[in-house]
């Protein structure tokens, strides 16, 4: 069997995330899954490294998959490049050693969050950023994202439809960035739950805007109360920036 890796980029918007839902349509696995399936003429199962949420973006989703037929990895990328819809891309392919797994070799995920903080809309940004109009006060925000380094359970930062066994992850940095008009967030860790960075981001608006005391964070993470983190930011604002292995 042949191990190919590919880089993908995409516009979440009008899919219900990354993993496959029933007949694939709605899904970004599924809509590559389908077309390999029509190159190789027999099912092909993909591999994504990270579950993004329904509108999140990406401009690095690691994937991997197997199959018995021999093809180059120009012809791959090509080949899913001719037929994915416009809104995904293809942007590497390579052969690896058997042992690769998109999943579970990865080191840590870099999540980048956009934030417009303008009283005015970002007429093209407004699909893939979220509009705060209110001046958030990003030195209480920094504060506030120092509380959720280290290793943790996020339970109060999870989704209450998450079915995994450990709420324990480890966040390595957070970093703000103010450029113009835009309040950058990246968060950095070794994996995320369910609406994980969502909930993050959202808590940091909330310190920002005044609402939560950047010293309250701890306390929320102990609580495990999800009704503790204010409202979820939104989906368009979300990217998959960067996976290490």
């Amino acid at each position: 069997m042949n191990n190919y890796k590919i880089v993908i980029q995409y516009d979440g918007g009008r899919y219900k995330g990354w993993q496959r839902q029933g007949n694939g349509d709605s899904s970004i696995q599924g809509k590559i899954e389908n077309v390999l399936s029509e190159m190789t003429g027999s099912t092909v199962e993909i591999i994504g490294c990270s579950r993004t949420d329904a509108g999140v973006h990406a401009m690095s989703q690691i994937a991997n998959f197997r199959i018995s037929e021999q093809y180059s990895a120009k012809e791959v990328k090509n080949y899913l490049n001719k037929y994915l819809p416009h809104d995904i891309s293809v942007i590497a392919c390579s052969i690896e050693v058997d042992r690769f797994h998109a999943r579970y070799n990865a080191k840590d995920k870099t999540y980048l969050y956009k934030i417009w903080n303008k009283e005015y809309t970002h007429p093209f940004m407004r699909k893939y950023s979220m509009h705060v109009e209110q001046k958030l006060n990003v030195a209480a925000m920094k504060q506030a994202s120092s509380h959720f380094i280290g290793k943790h359970d996020f339970t109060a930062y999870s989704n209450a439809k998450s079915k995994k066994k450990s709420m324990v992850r480890e966040i390595y940095a957070i970093h703000l960035e103010e450029e113009a008009g835009f309040l950058q967030i990246r968060v950095i860790g070794d994996g995320f739950l369910y609406n994980m960075v969502r909930k993050i981001v959202g808590t940091l608006i909330e310190v920002g805007s005044g609402r939560i005391k950047p010293d309250h964070i701890s306390g929320i993470i102990e609580s495990k109360k999800r009704d503790q983190t204010g409202p979820m930011a939104e989906a368009g604002g979300l990217y998959l920036e960067k996976v290490k292995f």
